[in-house]
C-alpha cells in the first residue's frame, strides 16, 4: 500500500533522532554508576552463580568486545525506528520507557501500543523465526517472555493498559521483516522467578553453578551451551574454562579430553 507524501513527519523524525541519541549515549558511554540490582529485563533463565556475581561482583564481568557494542547499538537504532514506524502508521503509542514495579523489582517497558504492553526486539533471523512460527514459548533461551511477563504484571494498574495480553514486536536485523507475537501474561511464573532470584542475591556466598553444558563432538570434550556461552560471568562459574576459535566462532570448553585442532585464546 502506498503511503501519502510526508507520512513520516518532521516531528516524528525529530523524536526518533532524540530517542536514538539517548539510547546510544547510555549504551556506549556505559552511564550506569550505581551498583547493579535485579531488573525485570533480566528475569529470564539464569545460572544462580552467574546471577550472584552480576550483583555482588560486577567488576568481574567479561568485557564486551567492540564488535558486540556495535551490534547492540544497531539493535537500539532498529528498536527506536520500529516504534517510530508504529506511530507513523497511525497507532496510539504511549507509556514509552515508563517505570513499572513487581514485588520490589523495577523495569522500564518499551511502550504501550493501542492499550497493549509491547516489547520491541531486534532479532537474528533464527530468533525471528521463533516469533514468526510461534515457537518462542518452547525455546525462549534468553527469557523474552519472562521479561514481557514482568512488564505486564507491573502494568496491571496502569490506565494506559487495557489488556493482559502483551506483544513482542520483532524486527529481523538482517532482512528488515517484522512480526507481532502475542503473549498472555503468566503472573504466577514471574512472581515465583522473582522470589527465587531475590533469595539468590541475598546469599552471603555464591551458590553452585547451574550453567548448561553439552558434548562437543565425539571426543569427550564438553562445551557450554549457547545460553551459558553468552554469560559475562562464565569464567566465575568455570575458572579453568578454555576458549577455542572455530570457523563458526568461539567455543568454550569446560572439559578437554582431546585438544581441538583450532587456535586457543589464552588469558
Amino acid at each position: 500500500m502506498e503511503k501519502p507524501d510526508g507520512w513520516f513527519t518532521e516531528v516524528l523524525a525529530g523524536t526518533l533522532s532524540t530517542d536514538i541519541s539517548r539510547r546510544l549515549r547510555a549504551s556506549l558511554n556505559d552511564e550506569r554508576k550505581e551498583r547493579p540490582t535485579l531488573r525485570l529485563s533480566a528475569m529470564g533463565p539464569r545460572c544462580p552463580r552467574a546471577l550472584w556475581y552480576s550483583i555482588h561482583k560486577p567488576e568481574l564481568a567479561e568485557p564486551l568486545p567492540p564488535w558486540a557494542k556495535i551490534k547492540f547499538s544497531y539493535g537500539h537504532i532498529l528498536e527506536s525506528l520500529t516504534i517510530a514506524l508504529a506511530k507513523a502508521s497511525g497507532h496510539l503509542v504511549t507509556g514509552e520507557q515508563d517505570a513499572v514495579y513487581v514485588d520490589g523489582i523495577t523495569g522500564h517497558r518499551d511502550c504501550v501500543i493501542d492499550g497493549h504492553v509491547v516489547d520491541v526486539k531486534s532479532c537474528s533471523s533464527r530468533a525471528f523465526d521463533k516469533l514468526k512460527h510461534k515457537t518462542l514459548a518452547q525455546d525462549d533461551s534468553f527469557g523474552y517472555l519472562d521479561q514481557l511477563d514482568g512488564y505486564l504484571v507491573g502494568s496491571f494498574d496502569d490506565p494506559l493498559v487495557t489488556s493482559d495480553v502483551g506483544y513482542i514486536l520483532g524486527i529481523d536485523k538482517v532482512l528488515g521483516h517484522m512480526v507481532l507475537y502475542e503473549h498472555r501474561v503468566r503472573e504466577t511464573s514471574i512472581r515465583e522467578r522473582i522470589e527465587r532470584y531475590k533469595a539468590v542475591v541475598e546469599r552471603r556466598e555464591p551458590p553452585a553453578c547451574l550453567c548448561g553444558t553439552q558434548p562437543k563432538g565425539k571426543s569427550g570434550n564438553i562445551r557450554l551451551d549457547v545460553r551459558a556461552s553468552y554469560s559475562a560471568y562464565k569464567h566465575c562459574c568455570f575458572p579453568k574454562l578454555r576458549t577455542f576459535i572455530y570457523a563458526s566462532g568461539p567455543v568454550y570448553l569446560t572439559k578437554v579430553v582431546r585438544k581441538p585442532d583450532v587456535p586457543e585464546i589464552y588469558g
